[in-house]
């Protein structure tokens, strides 16, 4: 055994450009946005599913026909589909440079930002003047003019603005409108096997040192001024306890919040019970605490396993329990 130096050396981590979909926030204030995207989410995913009664199946097989199979085969689907497009985007990048990221987040906040915020707002709208179709019409032409506005003037202050609050609310409006939608959409079992299979994607692409995220954050990257030490030094350093990461500032992936929001409307909608969504936001912020106490050890660390998994068993566990011993 080695004895370990009582001060520890604290090294700064690189700087990730402004563009990149992160949510940068404090140590000690990361449940803040984590809180915040879930239960947006869950509102709009009630009020959607339950108010409006929305039914659509999401899934490319039917889980009414097949069951819990139709939610594999819709899982290995949709994780395929995110592994191909990560490889395609670091053979663009690397063609490219990084820059074309900054079109690639353009478009996708672009198609979700206007498609997303006039599904919502019609269901908004439906639910508040369903009754009176002279208003309801009235709201339905505009939202349409509101919602390209909108989408235009995100996306200008998006890519031209430095504030760290408006790029951070456009990570949080973006994430939460995935999260919702997905859970609107997604069966039980498809939500499931999705966000199992994107949980074990996501180590891969940030552990193993070829894996795209890990690719990308390192071309994107580069190291703040002060840090001295090579790589392999500084690896070192950290394996003996020497030395450890600053974690006193955080970024977390617009996927980690859109996935969280994901589970728990899917957990609100599916259980139709507060408290099974509640115990599941719990779980998953219990697990992004543990996950961002590993990051004194690491540059970087997959967001969604520790969360999504705590999560999932939380959700089955609480659902079970609430729906045998108090209905």
């Amino acid at each position: 055994m080695t004895e370990l130096p009582e001060d520890k050396e604290i090294i700064k981590k690189d700087f990730i450009p402004h563009f990149f979909p992160t949510y940068r926030i404090k140590r000690k204030m990361y449940p803040i946005p984590i809180i915040l995207v879930v239960a947006i989410a869950g509102i709009l995913a009630y009020l959607a599913y339950i108010e409006a009664g929305i039914r659509i199946d999401g899934g490319y097989f039917s889980e009414s026909e097949m069951g819990a199979l139709g939610g594999l085969f819709n899982g290995l689907i949709y994780t395929a589909l995110a592994v191909v497009s990560a490889f395609i985007i670091i053979f663009v990048i690397k063609r490219k440079g990084i820059g074309v990221l900054m079109y690639i987040f353009g478009f996708s906040f672009g198609f979700i930002g206007f498609f997303q915020t006039y599904f919502f707002g019609y269901i908004l709208i439906y639910l508040l003047f369903y009754k009176m179709p002279l208003l309801f019409y009235l709201f339905y032409y505009e939202l349409i003019l509101l919602a390209a506005v909108f989408t235009i003037i995100m996306l200008y202050l998006y890519f031209t603005s430095r504030s760290i609050k408006i790029k951070n609310f456009i990570v949080l409006y973006i994430g939460l409108l995935i999260g919702a939608t997905m859970g609107v959409f997604m069966p039980l079992w498809t939500t499931l096997a999705i966000l199992i299979g994107i949980s074990c994607w996501d180590i891969f692409a940030v552990l193993y040192k070829h894996g795209p995220i890990k690719q990308m954050i390192d071309i994107a990257s580069y190291p703040e001024e002060g840090n001295a030490l090579s790589e392999p030094e500084l690896k070192q350093k950290i394996e003996t306890g020497e030395y450890e990461y600053d974690t006193s500032k955080l970024e977390i992936g617009i996927g980690d919040l859109a996935f969280y929001s994901m589970l728990t409307s899917s957990a609100l909608i599916q259980s139709n019970n507060l408290i099974v969504m509640i115990f599941t936001a719990f779980a998953i912020l219990i697990g992004t605490g543990i996950t961002i106490s590993g990051l004194k050890r690491n540059k970087i660390l997959p967001g969604l396993p520790i969360s999504i998994f705590l999560g999932i068993g939380t959700m089955m566990l609480s659902w079970y329990l609430f729906s045998t011993f108090f209905i």
